[in-house]
């Protein structure tokens, strides 16, 4: 076992209406909501299950070349530092989005530049 999808992000202009659309599509339901405008959705059960959540984030901005989903994974048989490893040597980069020091996460891209992060908490497999 190596990662699988935990988290899928998605910055929008309006995450109301993004998130009862996807909890529509989905079958999903309001996981979580922050002060700040962002919007966890996922199944039934919860986090951590088989089917990844979504973060809906308010972002005004226009879409400026940097892609509006990107993909978190968890390590499932191993540590956060064991995975960079593995996923560096499969062709992963490291990306500096200027992050702070203290992140609890790792920013990759894939080779063909497709940003995506590895989180620190480690899921059980399936």
């Amino acid at each position: 076992m190596a990662c699988r999808i935990s988290e899928l992000v998605l910055k929008c202009h309006d995450p109301e209406v993004l998130a009862r659309f996807w909890c529509e599509v989905l079958d999903f339901i309001e996981l979580d909501r922050e002060e700040e405008g962002c919007i966890e959705i996922g199944p039934r059960e919860g986090f951590g299950g088989p089917q990844p959540t979504s973060f809906l984030i308010r972002n005004d901005e226009p879409k400026n070349g940097h892609a509006r989903l990107h993909i978190d994974v968890n390590p499932t048989d191993r540590d956060q530092d064991a995975e960079l490893e593995r996923l560096l040597a499969a062709g992963a980069k490291l990306v500096d989005i200027a992050q702070f020091a203290e992140a609890s996460w790792q920013v990759l891209a894939d080779p063909e530049g497709n940003e995506f992060c590895l989180l620190k908490a480690r899921l059980d497999p399936l």
